[in-house]
């Protein structure tokens, strides 16, 4: 298992928008892969279980990764928060 944190940079939070761009992120990988807020574990493949964390702006998240892949899952998914979701 591996996993990193990261701190959502974007105004508007992990929204429906960036939601969407974490499962279909998640869904190329095979193992199993889990977004946590403060005790709250959403799986990364499912949109409503992600939005449901109602993550904000500031908020800080661990990205935890299991499975053949899952180096380079955490770290695609890391990449999202890190370039922001491509939003301004």
């Amino acid at each position: 298992m591996i996993e990193r944190q990261v701190t959502v940079a974007n105004e508007l939070g992990i929204h429906a928008r960036p939601s969407s761009m974490i499962v279909q992120t998640a869904q190329k990988f095979k193992s199993n892969i889990v977004v946590v807020k403060n005790g709250a574990v959403a799986d990364a493949k499912s949109i409503m279980s992600v939005m449901m964390l109602a993550a904000t702006r500031g908020s800080t998240v661990t990205i935890r990764a299991s499975g053949v892949d899952e180096t380079d899952a955490v770290e695609a998914i890391a990449g999202l928060f890190e370039r922001n979701f491509d939003e301004p």
